[in-house]
């Protein structure tokens, strides 16, 4: 295969050739890395030791910190080990594995904030029917298909980068193996396989964004039924989502749904959807929330009093 391709490895440009540059983006993204383990680690630990794991909204915060950690972990380790090294090199094998695991762990993560979208509509559309209908096995069948939606967009994406044949020019315009900046490097015509990136990522992130924006009109013009405290209870719900959607869907949809070409700026917009939404979503979703921080102060009070009374 390797003689087909011609080429064994991707030199990638990265964000920047500035050393001081480099240098502050190392700290930064170093910084900002341990704060979305950290944060979505503290959600994880919280929501399992209490009695928040039964309800169907954390049940999906669970699975959305968990693809959060497992999204940002395929680009954000080898970003931040590049920025301290002259040549940054990729093996081939390992870009095809980039491509596959970002739009895998991403389509996940858009599907299960579809998910959490129609929790929180029939939360405040349907309350008296909302453990009926969002019951256990409801959760999990979502959570599968949010699984299979991310295989179901990513391994076109495989198929199509795989398929393009390079003839020595192997300098990728970009921070991690994406398939736009790989189709500008591919010695043939890429103009179709462009339109289908634009059918397949583009329609999937405007598609959701359309269904998650109609979700939370729908929502709002139904809180106008509620009492006050009611209302600012789920507004105040509602409004971590629409931060969340607008963080990650935006950038994105600037990325893939135009013609398919590349700009030097798509880079910084790829670091809303691959480091700083993930990383705000702990914040977002625990800072918003009042049941979210009475489980964090319990599960970890608890804990250090019992290391203390051990000692």
């Amino acid at each position: 295969m390797e003689s087909e391709r011609n080429i064994s490895e991707f030199v990638l440009l990265g964000l920047s050739y500035d050393k001081n540059i480099q240098t502050f983006c190392f700290v930064l993204f170093l910084l900002c890395y341990v704060a979305l383990l950290v944060g979505n680690l503290v959600i994880l630990v919280s929501i399992r030791s209490s009695p928040l794991f039964d309800q169907p909204m954390y049940y999906f915060l669970i699975h959305l910190s968990t693809m959060d950690i497992c999204y940002t972990s395929t680009v954000t380790p080898k970003l931040i080990a590049d920025l301290m090294v002259e040549r940054k090199t990729i093996s081939y094998d390992i870009c095809m594995l980039q491509v596959f695991a970002v739009h895998f762990f991403g389509g996940i993560e858009i599907f299960i904030l579809t998910a959490m979208a129609y929790d929180r509509y029939v939360a405040i559309c349907k309350p008296l029917q909302y453990m009926i209908i969002m019951n256990r096995t409801r959760c999990d069948l979502l959570v599968l298909g949010a699984w299979v939606g991310g295989a179901a967009h990513s391994f076109p994406q495989l198929f199509m980068a795989i398929h393009l044949p390079f003839c020595g020019l192997n300098e990728i315009d970009h921070y991690f193996c994406d398939i736009l900046p790989i189709l500008k490097i591919a010695c043939t015509d890429t103009y179709i396989t462009g339109v289908l990136v634009i059918a397949n990522s583009g329609l999937v992130s405007l598609v959701t964004f359309i269904v998650l924006f109609c979700s939370y009109v729908v929502i709002l013009l139904t809180l106008r039924n509620q009492s006050a405290e009611g209302r600012r209870k789920a507004l105040s719900t509602c409004a971590s989502h629409i931060t969340v959607v607008l963080l990650f869907f935006g950038p994105s949809i600037f990325v893939y749904l135009r013609p398919p070409t590349t700009y030097s700026e798509d880079k910084v917009f790829a670091l809303f959807y691959t480091i700083i939404a993930p990383m705000f979503n702990p914040l977002i979703y625990t800072l918003r929330n009042t049941e979210m921080k009475n489980a964090m102060r319990k599960v970890w009070c608890q804990t250090l009093f019992s290391k203390k009374e051990y000692h």
